[in-house]
């Protein structure tokens, strides 16, 4: 990314040379991958549609490496993990009415867990903007309608002279805090038609720090250091800001026990005296934090799965730090802190008081013990183990990528360490996809995939991709014959459960099919197997028929 003290106004002989004499056989299309390359991106995801055939032909006059996959919304959750892993805008290229429309699912959940996705779609002809029935291929009356509810800013471009600027503004829009995705549209015409303007070179796109209000921080500290039982929440803008650092020197410094939101799953080490560890969907954890009397919430909105079901209720004094203004004190009176959580943060370590106690460490060995105690008298040891020796296999720097599946479900509260998963809009077939976009970030790394058998048919496509590109993935199917967390709400809720069992492929010929070697396994061999698949160049998919179960809730009595 170019920055302020970067920028040259005075262009050279040699820029004004060149501005002066753009190379001929360019079009809007190459405007578009110019400013995305300007900007700092080296990698774009997308699917290619009439419409946008424009920007489509500029890729092979670029340097950008294009990763297509076959559906948009997979696209998306490529886009997403992209942007999750590297902190970096992911380009996704898109095209007019149906290809946009299929993406948004995927933007939801990129809103939700807030990834800095840069989505640029195409539009019918600039002659058929304004809402008339032109009855043009892909017409929607205002497309913008559809995405305005979804992406955190929207920008048109009508011309090809506004094409770096709407790119560069949507840029800052989604790294700036609360990172997020964007829609920028470009008419058909205006990709296609030849430019005579000059190359795009340097852009600006410096997104702005999101500074605390520095009483508000003195009065934190005050409260912080002054506590007698102080608790903190790290959610997921502690991971997005990289904040993990300074939120350890924080905790240590006033001895207050942390427990990571599943959106905050790495904020903190696992293994720490002062960590109670992931299990916000259990009692004994909401006990303990209802019993603060300062909560510190960083990065967290307190929403529903990171407060057992809202039924989470703090007696004590609560201070949030939050990007995302819409968040703050939405569900809890707070002092609310508006900024980013790293410099908040900072601001706190520098100014609060040390606080002496060697109590906490006991406090959080009683709860986790009682959270153990309660899921141990449960029976759920295949479960247990099967998550086990999913970690076990894992390489230790490779990332994992969760679908809405019931094993999943056990990783958000169970799982050592950080992870990724659909939890933020809940929409099924992420994680294979997911998955592409992280390989595609880094192809040297062995990534996880995870998903059920009814999650893993929304991505079956991609296997295509995977061969394609050659990406070392293993995507774990965890085969129970149908929507197997619906079938326990629906069986505990109505005694039955309705239009949850699915007929299914067999996955192992069909990933084989595609010239993706598969196996099928057991619990037993589990471990090994993954191993094996991780060990191994390429896609691998790995399948385990098994009926997991869910842990008992403690927000329903």
């Amino acid at each position: 990314m170019t920055h302020d003290h970067d920028l040259e106004l005075t262009p050279t002989p040699e820029q004004i040379e060149a501005a002066l004499n753009p190379p001929a056989g360019r079009n809007g299309g190459d405007l578009v991958v110019e400013t995305l390359h300007g900007l700092g991106a080296a990698t774009v995801f997308g699917l290619p549609g009439q419409h946008a055939l424009g920007m489509f032909d500029a890729l092979r006059r670029s340097s950008l490496r294009y990763v297509g996959l076959r559906v948009e919304n997979n696209a998306g959750f490529a886009a997403d993990a992209y942007g999750r892993v590297t902190g970096e805008v992911a380009p996704l290229l898109l095209s007019t009415g149906p290809g946009s429309l299929m993406s948004l699912a995927a933007l939801q959940e990129a809103a939700a867990a807030s990834a800095p996705v840069l989505a640029i779609g195409s539009q019918i002809p600039v002659a058929g903007l304004g809402g008339g029935r032109h009855g043009y291929l892909h017409e929607l009356r205002d497309q913008q309608a559809s995405f305005r509810d979804v992406v955190k800013s929207v920008h048109t471009v009508r011309t090809q002279s506004q094409i770096p600027s709407a790119i560069a503004a949507a840029w800052e829009s989604a790294l700036s805090a609360p990172h997020g995705p964007v829609w920028v549209e470009i008419p058909q015409d205006v990709l296609l038609a030849e430019t005579t303007l000059p190359v795009v070179t340097a852009v600006d796109a410096t997104p702005h720090d999101l500074v605390p209000r520095p009483e508000l921080t003195a009065v934190a500290a005050d409260l912080l250091a002054n506590a007698e039982r102080p608790a903190i929440i790290a959610g997921g803008g502690v991971v997005r800001a990289d904040a993990t650092g300074k939120l350890r020197a924080l905790a240590e410094r006033i001895n207050a026990p942390v427990v990571s939101t599943f959106g905050g799953k790495g904020a903190f080490p696992w293994e720490h005296p002062l960590s109670l560890q992931s299990w916000m969907e259990d009692r004994h954890t909401t006990d303990f934090l209802e019993d603060a009397d300062v909560l510190l919430v960083v990065g967290s909105g307190l929403g529903e799965l990171s407060s057992n079901y809202h039924t989470f209720k703090p007696r004590g004094r609560v201070i949030q730090i939050e990007a995302d203004a819409g968040k703050l004190e939405s569900n809890h009176p707070a002092l609310g802190i508006h900024a980013d959580a790293r410099l908040a943060l900072q601001a706190l370590v520098e100014t609060v008081a040390e606080r002496p106690d060697d109590t906490p460490p006991a406090r959080v060995a009683a709860v986790l013990k009682a959270v153990r105690e309660r899921i141990d008298a449960q029976e759920l040891t295949l479960e247990q183990e099967v998550l086990a020796s999913v970690r076990e296999a894992l390489p230790a720097a490779s990332p994992s990528f969760w679908d809405m599946t019931i094993l999943a479900y056990w990783a958000w509260s169970a799982w050592p360490g950080a992870l990724h998963s659909a939890q933020g809009a809940g929409g099924l077939g992420y994680g294979f996809p997911a998955a592409i976009g992280a390989s595609a970030a880094d192809p040297t790394t062995p990534v996880l995939a995870v998903s059920g058998d009814g999650g893993a048919m929304y991505s079956i496509a991609e296997l295509a991709t995977a061969k394609q590109y050659d990406l070392n993935v293993t995507w774990l199917i965890v085969d129970d014959g149908g929507y197997g967390i619906l079938r326990e709400y629906m069986t505990d809720a109505f005694g039955e459960a309705t239009a949850t069992e699915l007929a299914r492929p067999d996955f192992v010929a069909l990933a084989e099919s595609f010239g993706v070697p598969g196996v099928r396994t057991t619990p037993e061999t589990l471990k090994d197997d993954l191993a094996e698949a991780f060990a191994a160049p390429g896609p691998r998919v790995v399948v385990l028929p098994a009926l997991l179960r869910m842990f008992a809730p403690t927000h329903l009595g």
